[in-house]
């Protein structure tokens, strides 16, 4: 049974669909949850791969959250041991970050329901060739990340160039949120912090916009979410067979 080091730094970013997934394909499960724990300090050596999920902060905001600096470090500790590493969002800075990669603003914010194409490399990854040519993907975030030198572009959206990227064989960093389901994007929506977020594009983003194109697109990206995540655990010495999450 594989053993997963899980980063969380708000309460409401977290596993979603990837938490059963995980879950039925035998995976045993440690959260780090930077939030409440700051100075926390996990050894990834007791671990088979690791997973850094999303947060509104910027990466180099290590004054307010020095936990930022820990986890470069063990971001980097995992890339050296070869160990499956997945980063999602403010995940996928961090890891570009822990590469040697710039992380800056993005020309706007990307918030909601935005196509995303894989680049020719990208058809040809595992992964990402499970999109299906362009695809709508839910995204939130404002920073991207540089391209770091020796990673592979495996996708692109019109406002952000770099969507996804591999390093190696079998560490992956995503701008884009498949873990999304629609109980989770409602509770988004609510949050203060991240009603402020959509108050600041000045009305280029709407709430109720997102709440409306939910439904015409959330059955594909859990379907989607199944095919790529699970992918993604052929990366570890698995032997049960994924259970995929119904579409809803």
């Amino acid at each position: 049974m594989s053993k997963l080091l899980v980063f969380r730094h708000v309460a409401h970013e977290i596993l979603g669909t990837l938490d059963p997934l995980l879950r039925n394909s035998g995976f045993r499960m440690k959260y780090v949850n930077f939030e409440r724990n700051p100075d926390a300090k996990p050894k990834i050596s007791n671990y088979d791969g690791l997973i850094v999920l999303g947060g509104p902060m910027n990466v180099d905001q290590t004054d307010e959250y020095p936990n930022l600096v820990t986890e470069i470090e063990i971001i980097k500790r995992a890339i050296d041991s070869q160990k499956p590493v997945l980063g999602i969002c403010l995940g996928s800075q961090l890891l570009a970050k822990a590469l040697g990669a710039e992380v800056r603003k993005n020309k706007k914010p990307e918030i909601g329901w935005y196509d995303v194409t894989p680049t020719p490399e990208g058809t040809k990854d595992n992964l990402i060739s499970r999109f299906d040519g362009t695809e709508k993907i839910f995204q939130w975030h404002g920073d991207t990340f540089e391209l770091p030198n020796g990673a592979v572009h495996l996708a692109s959206s019109h406002y952000c160039n770099n969507q996804a990227f591999k390093y190696g064989n079998n560490i992956y960093g995503f701008q884009f949120h498949l873990e999304v389901d629609t109980r989770l994007i409602e509770r988004w929506l609510k949050v203060p912090e991240n009603k402020k977020d959509i108050e600041n594009t000045n009305g280029e983003i709407s709430s109720e916009v997102i709440w409306q194109q939910t439904p015409k697109h959330i059955k594909r990206l859990i379907d989607l979410s199944n095919a790529v995540f699970g992918q993604f655990f052929d990366h570890f010495e698995l032997k049960e067979k994924v259970h995929t999450l119904p579409s809803r």
